[in-house]
């Protein structure tokens, strides 16, 4: 008969770790890229150097013991480029324009364990439980307050910023369950991504002149290039993706949720961005219900 059983204590532990050293780094990426943006850089700068840096940097993991990745291989990392590359990339600097680093990180990292979670049940069948779909409606009910509250605060907010903080919410999600069933390891899915997104991206970057490198000063170009290419292009992704494989998308994407608490944190020394009392609270309560959605599913084993 079939029964009920956790993943292995150490495995679970082992990811909640991964999934807090991605946590790390993407809430700092939210505030570091608004900076970027409201100063001198472009968004097509940030979007070359995330990916050129990263596809030199991890170009050997495509060529593991001297033999390229096989064909079917490349194929997978040339939709995971799709999903979570330029694309991605493009529509959180969009988003980060037209909003701030608090409600872009409140946003896109929050709806990703939703969309997640709806995709995942509708296509693979996978069943979440009466929590789970508790913090899902805990997250959309957060996510509403919190548009709501700026709106009285701050004014009407940019609906081209929160649609784009959504359809990159949507490619993130649509990456996670993916990911979860292919055969590329977290590194070579991070080389993939880099090396697909530079070869697609660079040549039109360059051709059209859209670089804006020269406005900016080194040290702004040293750190843009360390974070973005560095940090989030191979060290974030492959924490993400580790977490991911021993988690499983629903709870590693739930992890996630942290993201707002940490980033609306960094803004206030970095960018002066204080959300005000009622916006905290709405941040909290998204952050709640998506808790609800992180710890793994008992998986069905045969005795």
């Amino acid at each position: 008969m079939a029964m009920q059983q956790t993943a292995p204590k150490g495995r679970g532990i082992e990811g909640f770790a991964w999934a807090a050293l991605a946590v790390s780094i993407f809430s700092g990426w939210f505030v570091v890229t608004r900076l970027a943006v409201v100063h001198s850089l472009e968004v097509w700068d940030i979007t070359a150097l995330r990916f050129g840096i990263g596809a030199v940097l991890l170009l050997p993991a495509l060529f593991p013991r001297g033999r390229p990745l096989p064909a079917r291989a490349w194929k997978e990392g040339l939709v995971f480029s799709l999903l979570w590359g330029v694309p991605f990339v493009l529509l959180v600097a969009a988003g980060l324009q037209l909003t701030s680093a608090a409600q872009a990180a409140s946003i896109a990292p929050t709806a990703m364990p939703l969309f997640a979670g709806v995709l995942g049940a509708i296509f693979l069948g996978e069943r979440h439980g009466l929590r789970r779909w508790a913090g899902y409606g805990a997250i959309v009910a957060g996510q509403v307050a919190l548009i709501l509250i700026g709106t009285a605060i701050h004014g009407l907010p940019d609906p081209g910023g929160i649609l784009a903080l959504l359809g990159a919410a949507a490619l993130w999600a649509v990456y996670t369950l993916r990911f979860r069933g292919s055969l590329i390891t977290p590194i070579q899915s991070a080389a993939l991504i880099c090396f697909w997104s530079a070869l697609l991206f660079l040549p039109v970057y360059l051709a059209a002149g859209l670089s804006s490198l020269g406005t900016a000063t080194t040290g702004e170009i040293v750190v843009q290039g360390l974070y973005q290419g560095v940090l989030m292009s191979a060290v974030a992704v492959i924490t993400f993706n580790r977490a991911v494989g021993l988690l499983g998308p629903a709870a590693a994407t739930g992890i996630i949720a942290l993201v707002p608490v940490v980033a609306s944190t960094l803004a206030i020394p970095v960018l002066g961005e204080l959300p005000a009392p009622a916006e905290a609270l709405a941040i909290l309560a998204i952050v709640a219900g998506v808790l609800l959605v992180a710890r793994p599913v008992r998986r069905p084993a045969r005795s």
